[in-house]
């Protein structure tokens, strides 16, 4: 265990009667060291399914000439987005666990959460990507091969990517310039920002203002925009005259949905409900909700709710089982 006496790594700046931060030391959940082993494993155990589940997904629409299609490629990228993400996360966790306490570089603070931060930007561009798609194949279904050629589709998943890391490329130069002086620890399992702007001894007023004005936007409005398509979907399917229609209409929508509602209903609590005076074990779990939990029940609602995405899976597994055998 990390000695909390020794976490400062104090460096005297040029010039300055201050000292600046060369590392954090990640708390974790000190309330729980009695049952760290045990947390450990669970955890190991979680990313191990949520890193194979989002895989034999990619995996399955790569090799599946079924599900060479745009809704399925839009799947694949957030699939490889949700194993990014909780790789991003998980690996650093399960050390503070196990050590209970765990330092981390200043730079590799940083570096996490500008990961972390540009690949949940890219979760929430995926997932109006996908609003979009679902929304021509319902609202637009004659036009949608011509609409949705394989050009657009990477057109939006590489803009996706691209958006997402640039806009946090900003804020995690900003938040570079930030001075540091001590305390360095962190009472969480990753870097995440308003721990970091807690820690921070000049002003984060331009760091909190910068990151409502580029991270807001390209976090929420792509909700705004799925919200949006979601309604032209939803009085597109009831006009639909047969209830079986209707029914085979709206079972498109229902995977990527759950995701959305799932995805977003925990940044929103996290972010916009909880005040940052809230209780530390809420923000910490609802953090593992979508950094652990989101990653892993994607793969589950997708494989369970989708027919096409089953029978790959199914046949994958027969074709595995009859080479081994």
């Amino acid at each position: 265990m990390i000695d909390i006496c020794c976490v400062f790594d104090l460096q005297v700046m040029t010039g300055k009667n201050q000292t600046t931060v060369t590392y954090f030391v990640l708390l974790g959940f000190p309330n729980l060291h009695s049952l760290s082993i045990l947390l450990f494993l669970l955890f190991l155990l979680l990313f191990f399914l949520t890193v194979a589940g989002n895989l034999l997904i990619i995996f399955s629409v790569f090799i599946s000439h079924n599900l060479h299609s745009p809704m399925y490629f839009f799947l694949s990228h957030l699939s490889s987005c949700d194993v990014l993400l909780t790789t991003a996360i998980v690996p650093l966790m399960l050390r503070v666990i196990i050590a209970e306490g765990e330092s981390i570089s200043f730079l590799g603070c940083i570096t996490q959460f500008y990961v972390f931060g540009a690949l949940a930007t890219t979760e929430c561009l995926l997932l109006s990507v996908m609003s979009y798609d679902r929304y021509m194949a319902i609202c637009q279904p004659l036009r949608y091969a011509f609409l949705m050629d394989s050009r657009r589709c990477y057109n939006l998943v590489f803009w996706s990517w691209f958006t997402a890391f640039m806009v946090m490329l900003n804020t995690a130069i900003q938040m570079c310039r930030l001075q540091f002086c001590g305390p360095n620890v962190i009472n969480h399992f990753f870097c995440d920002l308003n721990p970091l702007l807690q820690l921070a001894c000049s002003d984060t007023s331009f760091v909190e203002i910068q990151n409502l004005i580029t991270g807001g936007p390209a976090t929420f409005l792509p909700l705004l925009f799925i919200c949006g398509t979601y309604i032209y979907i939803f009085i597109t399917i009831l006009r639909i005259p047969s209830a079986t229609g209707r029914q085979k209409a709206f079972y498109t929508c229902s995977s990527h949905l759950t995701v959305v509602i799932l995805y977003y209903g925990t940044l929103i609590v996290a972010y916009l409900l909880l005040s940052k005076e809230n209780s530390l074990n809420i923000n910490k779990l609802l953090s593992l909700l979508y950094t652990v939990g989101t990653p892993l029940i994607n793969p589950l609602i997708y494989s369970l709710r989708n027919k096409e995405i089953k029978s790959a899976l199914l046949k994958l597994v027969y074709r595995k089982t009859m080479g081994l055998s």
